[in-house]
């Protein structure tokens, strides 16, 4: 009696131990899910390419996964088979994240944000995903094995896989509001890699699988792949400033040279976002200087609203230029704001507020109303919000300009005729909400390749008359040398480019020509 008895708890315990592998597993899935769109999105860009991707291939991963899991649980219903492929899972969790370290710096320049996301999430994602899948089915034949009840294989395929997909819930909670916040893409692959290992191994200890000196063996050559890792680890080179994840992208500011100058640069993720000379107050890169085109249409301006901070270049060139004006920043990344001032130079002003909040959803809680309102978040081809592209952001920042305010955008694009074209969509879209408006080439209106564009819409019906000799004698070469900036758009029928909604904006497909013509990708 006392026998039956034992046993019946130690099949409850295997039961249990069961279910709670299930949910670490499921755990697991989704953070390595959520973490390689991160890992992608520092070569190319948080796209949808890199999102579909990487879903794509994980689902497509433990459906096969599920199918095989079924397959050889029926052959070799084995508790051991079961946590070897836990302890395996671990390992290769650790092995995806040196392929990532090795092979993505190499080789991804070589593929275009359209194929390359596809590309990697096979080499990188596939394998770990694939076996993590077989588990959930081979938990359900072991864990229905150990029940008398010959009918009820139903019933415990429903808890198998609501414990799975609680662990995939908190696994997707914890990424985005604990692990990525908190700890570096390092750690928590790292972290995850271990924790699948060492929950494998302790399937093998608790009920006594396999022998010491086996455990001991696998102990030796898990640490052997982790010492491996960390030797490979780059260390930190003696011009980075501070390098850490942030809520959207991965923060880097370095010291370095520009134009012979000593300048200090800030990157989000692949995309150069801004920089500030070291031994000059004078704006770094062309396109910034731009936001100068307020002095033609209000040089008086008392307030401005600017989106996306970055190291704060433009709120500080106000700053400086207007005694009275007031400034609201809307910033997501929060921690962009504490270091502009620790390592960019800006004040701590009562006429500057700082908002971390999207701009759109900022503009569309707040009445406020603006002489200026720029907007600084499409600094690159791999990071364009698509909610700042569309029409209807432009009618509501329209809506919150004061008569004969300006809206200055920087963008980046090619200027040509083939169609499809992001840049004359765009402008197109642009066109229908601000009718008086202007569009200048940072480079040049003739050139073919990608360049900064600056959008300039005027809530009124001032215009600019480039032939004005306070246009052309003004001594600040951005206002001097407009003409020769300023797109000749009777060049182009618009018709043939489509306006971007919040229905219809595919900007990914529409800058994957200019990028795979850029960089000479496939």
């Amino acid at each position: 009696m006392l026998g039956a008895q034992l046993v019946r708890m130690l099949k409850e315990l295997n039961n249990k131990f069961l279910l709670a592998s299930v949910f670490v597993t499921g755990t697991a899935v989704l953070i390595i899910e959520i973490i390689a769109i991160r890992i992608l999105s520092s070569h190319y860009g948080n796209t949808i390419y890199t999102t579909s991707s990487v879903i794509g291939i994980v689902l497509a991963a433990l459906s096969l996964g599920y199918y095989f899991g079924g397959v050889i649980s029926d052959k070799y219903p084995d508790r051991r088979i079961f946590y070897s492929i836990i302890f395996v899972s671990g390992f290769l969790v650790i092995f995806m994240h040196i392929l990532a370290k090795t092979l993505l710096p190499l080789l991804s320049i070589l593929f275009s944000i359209v194929q390359g996301p596809l590309i990697f999430s096979i080499l990188l994602f596939f394998m770990p995903a694939f076996f993590l899948g077989t588990l959930s089915p081979f938990a359900i034949k072991l864990y229905h094995l150990d029940r008398a009840e010959t009918d009820t294989v139903g019933k415990h395929s429903g808890q198998v896989f609501f414990w799975s997909t609680v662990g995939s819930i908190i696994g997707s909670l914890l990424s985005g509001f604990w692990l990525i916040p908190h700890f570096g893409i390092n750690a928590i692959v790292m972290g995850t890699g271990i924790s699948l290992g060492l929950w494998g191994l302790f399937g093998f200890l608790i009920f006594k699988l396999i022998s010491k000196k086996i455990i001991i063996a696998i102990i030796l050559i898990f640490v052997s792949q982790i010492l491996l890792l960390i030797l490979y680890l780059p260390k930190k080179q003696s011009n980075v400033l501070y390098e850490k994840d942030g809520f959207y992208e991965r923060i880097k500011i370095s010291d370095g040279l520009w134009q012979g100058n000593p300048t200090r640069f800030l990157f989000q993720d692949i995309s150069y976002s801004a920089a500030m000379y070291l031994n000059s107050s004078e704006l770094v890169y062309q396109y910034t200087k731009y936001y100068e085109l307020y002095k033609l249409l209000v040089p008086q301006a008392k307030n401005a609203f600017i989106i996306g901070g970055g190291a704060y270049s433009i709120p500080k060139a106000l700053l400086k230029d207007l005694p009275d004006i007031k400034i609201d920043v809307t910033e997501i990344e929060p921690e962009l704001f504490k270091l502009a001032k620790k390592y960019f130079n800006l004040q701590d002003t009562t006429r500057l507020a700082n908002y971390t909040e999207d701009g759109r959803r900022f503009l569309n809680k707040s009445p406020k109303k603006y002489d200026i309102i720029i907007s600084d978040v499409y600094y690159s081809f791999f990071q364009i919000p698509i909610h700042f592209t569309t029409k209807e952001f432009f009618s509501l920042a329209k809506n919150r300009l004061l008569d004969n305010g300006v809206f200055i955008g920087n963008f980046v694009g090619n200027i040509d005729a083939e169609s499809p074209s992001f840049t004359l969509s765009e402008i197109r879209t642009f066109k229908d909400i601000f009718p008086n408006s202007y569009f200048f080439a940072v480079d040049s209106p003739e050139s073919k390749k990608a360049q900064n564009i600056i959008f300039l819409g005027i809530n009124g019906n001032k215009k600019i008359d480039f032939n004005n000799s306070k246009i052309l004698k003004n001594p600040d070469s951005i206002i001097n040398d407009l003409a020769h900036k300023n797109i000749d758009l009777s060049k182009f029928n618009f018709s043939y480019y489509k306006e971007l909604t919040d229905d219809f904006s595919p900007i990914e497909y529409l800058v994957s020509r200019d990028i795979n013509q850029q960089y000479n990708t496939w």
